[in-house]
């Protein structure tokens, strides 16, 4: 079987490229098709430092830098790919990937980290926060990402099979596609970090300060709370407005390595988490460590976190991104603490290890390109019945 596999665009390691590696892992003769490929020569080990082949969007002006200004273009782009010598594609989406076309006897099967949130049900939200949501560039963004949702409903229709990445992007999927979807969770390097059972007197926030983040919520609660000591890891646009938030006990450490951030992680008596994800990987890190979660209580993390009415929590929700709500949920872990055991929180993270994504990945694709195969034959021999009569 030749195996094609498709990705967005790929300029950095974050979560889907985590997927993307665990993919590869699962088929290492598979070619790789991405929109653009701008990722630097000492980054690309985990696409095994293999050849991609891009569209034309890699060489226009300023690609590098504005990728994604060519939004526009990239349903062509992404069409243009000519995929037809291959038994299996897959494709690897979050925005244009799944809407590349294939033929009626090859398999495409879509593993979607979301259908293009700022097009369905978020576009106020960005256009909100993007400045878009008024005025002629406004209108304009607005026609666009019409436009981009009709393309992306028709395009579903080409997907043979869908994967979501959570229970709550498979809701997703059949509100935007009507489509069902197999739940496969994301790869959790589980490995790459070690249980503390001796917590510290601090919590701790780390994300890059963009809007949905909600960082600067999380310094406000905090600052309303100056008993307790929070220290925070990241940087972005939202910086200053987060430094504005904070009070004597909020500590901004801006971008920090990996293993400092590691380290901070394990020595944490919580990790505060209020963006609502379709996956949410970094909680799970935070488990790992054997450190409790203090989350918002939507999207992913109600997979990945277990509620103090599981009879072994790992974490605590709030159902309100609101001061009031965290201020009262980080009052309830501390009251609660005892129950929650960081031996509890890494075997709860256990559950997502990559050798449980690449068995199960495998045996989904295993599984329907025998079923594909069985009712592609039916098909056949259908036509030649009705040829002969």
């Amino acid at each position: 079987m030749k195996v094609a596999l498709v990705h967005d665009w790929l300029v950095t390691y974050a979560g889907a490229e985590r997927v993307l590696e665990q993919i590869l892992l699962c088929y290492p003769e598979a070619e790789l098709f991405s929109v653009v490929d701008f990722l630097p020569p000492g980054k690309r080990d985990f696409i095994q430092n293999r050849p991609v082949s891009t569209s034309f969007v890699q060489r226009l002006p300023f690609a590098r830098s504005k990728y994604r200004s060519y939004l526009p273009l990239m349903p062509l782009a992404v069409e243009q790919f000519d995929l037809s010598g291959y038994d299996i594609v897959i494709s690897s989406s979050h925005a244009v990937a799944k809407g590349v076309l294939t033929g009626p006897d090859q398999l495409h099967i879509s593993y979607v980290h979301s259908p293009m949130r700022y097009a369905w049900d978020l576009q106020h939200q960005y256009l909100r926060e993007s400045g878009l949501n008024s005025g002629v560039k406004g209108w304009l963004a607005k026609g666009l990402l019409h436009k981009m949702r009709l393309w992306d409903a028709r395009t579903a229709n080409g997907v043979d099979y869908f994967i979501a990445n959570s229970k709550f992007i498979r809701r997703r999927i059949w509100k935007t596609y009507h489509r069902e979807a197999a739940v496969i969770y994301p790869p959790v390097e589980i490995s790459k970090f070690s249980l503390c059972e001796n917590k510290e007197d601090f919590y701790l926030a780390a994300s890059r300060m963009v809007p949905y983040k909600k960082m600067d919520l999380i310094a406000e609660a905090f600052a309303a709370m100056p008993e307790r000591r929070l220290i925070i890891v990241g940087d972005g646009p939202e910086m200053q407005k987060v430094k504005a938030k904070t009070g004597a006990n909020v500590t901004i450490l801006g971008y920090q390595p990996d293993d400092v951030l590691h380290d901070y992680m394990r020595r944490a008596k919580a990790f505060v988490f209020a963006a609502e994800e379709d996956f949410g990987i970094v909680p799970l890190e935070a488990q790992a460590c054997g450190t409790p979660v203090v989350a918002y209580a939507k999207g992913g993390a109600l997979e990945t976190i277990r509620g103090l009415d599981d009879k072994q929590p790992t974490g605590v929700f709030f159902k309100e991104q609101s001061l009031s709500a965290i201020k009262a949920a980080v009052c309830s872990f501390e009251q609660s603490a005892a129950r929650i055991l960081p031996v509890t929180c890494r075997e709860n993270a256990l559950r997502f290890a990559p050798e449980r994504f690449r068995a199960e990945f495998k045996a989904c694709v295993e599984a329907e390109m025998d079923r594909f195969q069985k009712t592609f034959a039916a098909l056949s021999c259908d036509n030649g019945k009705e040829r002969l009569s």
